[in-house]
């Protein structure tokens, strides 16, 4: 990971969280990207105290103007960008009767608007590290979600559907550019997500899971971005679903 300059939205907590940890304990340059500064800060300043390289970036992902500005910082500070892990996003489950236009808004304005605004910003900054040879990689966080079918989660797993085919096809356009673009679809994983639902039934379901299974954690997820960032450059995993061992759909 030692040439590897790496933007990871929803830093300040969960998945993105454990991965800026992780890709900086293993000698990345790592720029985390969320909207809680003062959170960022206190991470950024234990990557440092252990030895790491990090920067801290305000950034809301539904404002093109604050991820182009993010860009901008990243590339004055380590050069351009050559690890995108876009996975910032948000999971309100309800029913769909309800008509919650506002919950389903946000949803896809973090979920499918915000990735796009990320991959326009960072885009350039990718194919700008092709072009000088080193290894470049796009990751998207899906869900599996975006495979199966669950009550009250139609709106989220349709965002999740369309991250999941976006990358596919961005695959398709970036791999002749020398740009690796992966997604991954976790499971039932264990994050500050859940504590945002306000819906009881999610609750309860969610609280029946716990009890049945143990659920993956945020590290788990962070290991295998490191693990598909890790490949040799001419190695590109597309998609990769990860589960807790007895979760079955």
């Amino acid at each position: 990971m030692n040439n590897r300059v790496a933007v990871i939205t929803g830093a300040s907590s969960g998945i993105g969280l454990s991965t800026a940890r992780l890709l900086a304990a293993r000698g990345a340059k790592v720029a985390l990207l969320a909207r809680r500064k003062e959170v960022l800060d206190q991470v950024v300043s234990d990557i440092r105290a252990a030895g790491g390289e990090a920067l801290a970036l305000a950034v809301d992902v539904t404002d093109q103007a604050s991820v182009d500005a993010a860009a901008a910082a990243v590339e004055r500070a380590y050069g351009p960008a050559n690890l995108v892990f876009n996975n910032a996003g948000v999971m309100l489950p309800g029913a769909i009767e309800a008509r919650e236009t506002a919950v389903w808004e946000h949803q896809i304005d973090l979920n499918v608007t915000g990735l796009m605004r990320v991959i326009s910003a960072f885009v350039p900054h990718l194919v700008k590290s092709a072009a000088q040879g080193v290894t470049v990689d796009l990751i998207n966080t899906s869900s599996i979600a975006a495979q199966n079918i669950y009550p009250y989660f139609a709106v989220y797993s349709g965002t999740k559907a369309y991250v999941s085919h976006l990358s596919r096809h961005l695959r398709a356009e970036l791999g002749p550019k020398e740009i690796r673009v992966s997604l991954i679809e976790p499971g039932i994983t264990e994050t500050e997500l859940q504590g945002h639902w306000t819906f009881q039934g999610a609750k309860d379901w969610l609280a029946g899971a716990a009890q049945s299974m143990e659920l993956l954690q945020p590290q788990d997820v962070a290991e295998v971005v490191a693990f598909l960032a890790a490949q040799p450059k001419h190695v590109n995993l597309q998609q990769v679903v990860v589960m807790p061992t007895k979760q079955a759909t």
